[in-house]
């Protein structure tokens, strides 16, 4: 998921440097992707989750609001961003955490 999250915000800060670029199209991670990581999550198989491979798309669903035809809004890309950086935020902490239990199940100290 951590790499989900950095390929999303990779996509995150392409929109919000082409905010203004004529005809440009929103990029986000692939919709199959969240199927396809149910999908192995739901089978318990490791070796399908470990395989998965996120990336990036054109948004289908993101409306070109503007004569221009570029479909992204600012507002969302900032909010998409805020929501992102908290969801690496909470990923980092879980991975640190269950490192932390190993170590200390290892050495027997913190």
């Amino acid at each position: 998921m951590l790499d989900v999250n950095v390929l999303r915000h990779e996509a995150i800060a392409s929109n919000l440097a082409n905010v203004e670029t004529p005809n440009y199209k929103r990029l986000d991670v692939s919709p199959s992707f969240e199927s396809q990581l149910s999908q192995a999550v739901a089978g318990r198989d490791a070796e399908q989750i470990s395989g998965l491979q996120p990336e990036l798309t054109v948004d289908s669903q993101a409306n070109a609001g503007r004569m221009d035809g570029n479909t992204v809004q600012l507002e969302t890309e900032m909010l998409k961003l805020n929501q992102n950086t908290v969801e690496h935020s909470l990923e980092t902490q879980l991975v640190s955490a269950a490192l932390a239990k190993m170590r200390m199940a290892i050495t027997g100290k913190d």
